[in-house]
């Protein structure tokens, strides 16, 4: 039996989530101290953008006073949580079909002498660093399947939207039912059955680990790059071996619903990862995630038939824009659904989830293939400084985006000075 993405069935998961997980954690604890819950970073993307005319705001202030526009109108029963912020510039970006490939670097990925590509930590892996010491996945990258591989989606060929402290590409969980079994205990998860599997994966290890001191000495540059990457890549694996370890003693939870069709795809996709990033934060697995958000099957279950590329260059077709807009209302739809669950979910203190998030949605373009000006909307009560409800918009065209990234990082207790290309923080975020 699938399961069900429809809104009661979705209620009804998150509350058997809650009181077969969280509770007994909550009930331990309650005794002896009160529990802090951590801080929680989310970054959201799509690729393409929204519809220029019909989806930003014209002008700053609350958006009680200035409505909301028909692209953000299914976020209206939440304008009091969120906030726009509008002027902000990837500076990094050159080349608007290069997808997501620096949208949480802020990288200019071909502009490093020497090197056909190079990209940088994405800001997600920053806050990892930071808020995943103690829990068993440092982040949890997710991403999408789509039939034409990504290309056509506003993404890249299929990357998730992170990247390891070398500039690679982390892969990103496609699909729902990978996530499902990534997050939830099954066959096979016995102490024995995780020993030999990490066995296994040191054993390959140890095949593939060479020396290379002295082979560096007589390597050309760009051989000795690809050299460093290697063992860089080894390393990054045996740090994910280790974590395995420490954590094989301590079981995954049950599941409280049955695994999810391996085909879903699109907007029941979409619901699906939600709902299980909820899980996730709520028992302490993780406390950053990303996720690259499907859009071509997004837009083929809408039944539109074109692919998102095609369908950004839809100023000269009264249809394309109509087709458009209604993306924009299902898009801001999905993420008000994401809002309404973080409100419902109680954390370790009894709290709303809601209030120790700090989750920002955006893409790497504003409408079409522009470049600059890219969205960035926030919600969640984690950021205590950030007061919702308004469109904010900065003074200055083309503030570097990683200025908001540094800002949200900060916000979250992050003590990082600096980011990417950032110039500081963004006071006007805070006041």
């Amino acid at each position: 039996m699938s399961f069900s993405t429809n809104s009661t069935t979705r209620r009804s998961f998150l509350r058997v989530g809650s009181s077969v997980i969280a509770l007994p954690f909550l009930e331990s604890f309650a005794k002896t101290k009160t529990v802090v819950p951590p801080k929680r970073m989310i970054f959201l993307g799509g690729g393409f953008g929204f519809t220029k005319d019909t989806f930003y705001p014209k002008q700053a202030g609350r958006f009680a006073e200035i409505g909301m526009t028909e692209g953000l109108s299914p976020l209206a029963r939440h304008k009091d949580d969120i906030t726009m912020v509008t002027n902000l510039t990837n500076l990094g970006a050159s080349n608007p079909h290069g997808g997501s490939t620096s949208y949480l670097t802020g990288a200019n990925v071909a502009g490093t002498p020497g090197k056909r590509f190079h990209n940088s930590i994405s800001c997600d892996q920053v806050a990892a660093e930071h808020l995943g010491k103690d829990t068993r996945y440092a982040s949890l990258v997710l991403s999408a399947k789509e039939s034409d591989g990504g290309s056509n989606s506003g993404h890249g060929a299929g990357l998730s939207l992170s990247w390891d402290e070398s500039g690679n590409p982390i892969p990103g969980i496609n699909k729902p039912l990978d996530l499902f079994h990534q997050l939830f205990a099954h066959a096979g998860d016995s102490r024995e059955e995780l020993d030999a599997r990490l066995k296994k994966k040191q054993s390959i290890l140890d095949l593939v680990r060479i020396d290379g001191g002295g082979m560096k000495r007589s390597l050309s540059k760009g051989d000795r790059e690809k050299l460093d990457e290697y063992f860089t890549g080894v390393r990054q694996v045996e740090k994910g071996l280790e974590r395995q370890a420490k954590w094989a003693d301590i079981p995954k939870p049950n599941a409280p619903f049955e695994a999810p069709d391996e085909g879903i795809t699109g907007e029941q996709a979409i619901h699906l990862m939600y709902d299980m990033i909820i899980v996730a934060l709520q028992t302490g697995m993780t406390n950053v995630v990303s996720y690259r958000q499907p859009v071509c099957s997004l837009l083929s279950g809408m039944g539109i038939a074109l692919k998102a590329h095609s369908l950004s260059h839809y100023g000269f077709s009264q249809p394309r824009i109509l087709a458009s807009r209604e993306r924009d209302k299902k898009c801001s739809g999905l993420f008000a659904h994401f809002i309404d669950r973080l409100k419902e979910a109680k954390d370790s203190d009894g709290s709303r989830l809601f209030d120790n998030c700090i989750v920002s949605y955006g893409s790497n373009l504003r409408s079409g293939h522009e470049l600059k000006n890219v969205p960035a909307i926030i919600t969640g009560g984690g950021a205590e400084k950030i007061k919702h409800g308004r469109n904010i918009v900065l003074p200055e065209e083309d503030t570097p985006l990683a200025n908001y990234w540094l800002t949200l990082m900060q916000q979250a207790g992050i003590k990082s000075a600096k980011f990417s290309h950032s110039t500081g923080i963004l006071p006007e975020l805070l006041s």
